[in-house]
């Protein structure tokens, strides 16, 4: 017989029952429903964390690369300035001795066509000598406010004669509302630079067009061609130093061009036109910027 102060013995099936049927007991589908949303928000933060450590992963993979190409450039600059300095030294006796020798030959068709091979070739390791003194000077930039609409359109302006040369027409498409805090000699090349490599794909002609705006904070500067573009293997590695598909060139124009933009704090670009050609865009940030008197 049961004693009337002690309660009965329940089964688990009866305490159960009791929980959801009691109204000052838990009820077991809130139970279910807060352990559901718990397990959701736990699976949702280690969903967040596994992508938040996949990020971070890429970003030291980014920086690790970045740092391995820094060292790889400084020990190719101390190097390459060394030849740089050394081969100018040998060039310049030889383009003044050049000089010489064609003033003695000016009745001679013959032997100077044969100075002219010469001067040619003295101006091509003249140039591969700037290349390579740009590409490793390690300096500041010189900074002040530059309208670098009218530095393209003087660039343009001077190459003119190759570019009727090459039957390229050339399309500006220009902001004059906006000068940039650049070092304008450094600016100058890698314009430049851009532009000759437009001539360069355009051999039989085409247009080259460049255009520039303010656009999410950034001022942007492309250079767009017709040439016969880039190739997918060539896109990743198009800025590294000495890297060139031509057969003549140094390899270091597209670096050097990188490397004045991130000086300047900005990137630089390459991609394929949708028809058929590459454009070259340079990004510098809205704080090097001021409205044009």
């Amino acid at each position: 017989m049961t004693s009337p102060n002690k309660e009965p013995k329940m089964s688990e099936n009866n305490r159960l029952w009791n929980l959801s049927g009691s109204d000052e007991s838990i009820d077991l589908r809130e139970l279910l429903s807060c352990w559901d949303k718990a397990t959701a928000r736990l699976q949702e933060t280690h969903e967040s964390l596994r992508k938040e450590v996949t990020r971070l992963t890429d970003e030291l993979e980014v920086k690790n690369r970045e740092l391995a190409r820094k060292n790889r450039l400084a020990d190719l600059g101390l190097v390459a300035s060394h030849i740089a300095h050394e081969v100018r030294n040998g060039l310049m006796p030889l383009t003044l001795y050049t000089g010489l020798l064609r003033r003695k030959v000016d009745g001679d068709p013959d032997t100077k066509r044969i100075v002219d091979k010469i001067e040619s070739g003295l101006t091509v390791l003249n140039t591969t000598v700037d290349d390579l003194l740009h590409f490793t000077a390690d300096r500041q930039p010189n900074q002040a406010y530059v309208p670098t609409s009218r530095m393209i359109r003087e660039i343009c302006e001077d190459l003119t004669p190759q570019f009727q040369a090459q039957n390229v027409q050339v399309r500006l498409d220009l902001t004059e509302q906006e000068m940039l805090l650049a070092d304008k000699d450094m600016l100058k090349r890698a314009f430049l630079n851009l532009i000759l490599n437009a001539l360069d794909v355009m051999p039989s002609g085409g247009i080259l067009t460049v255009t520039s705006q303010v656009n999410f904070g950034h001022l942007e500067i492309e250079f767009a061609d017709t040439g016969c573009g880039i190739t997918h293997t060539d896109v990743r590695r198009i800025f590294d130093p000495f890297y060139s598909t031509k057969s003549t060139g140094t390899g270091l124009g597209l670096a050097i061009v990188q490397r004045v933009v991130e000086v300047h704090q900005g990137q630089v670009t390459a991609m394929n036109c949708p028809d058929f050609g590459a454009a070259f865009t340079l990004m510098f940030p809205m704080k090097s910027l001021k409205a044009a008197a």
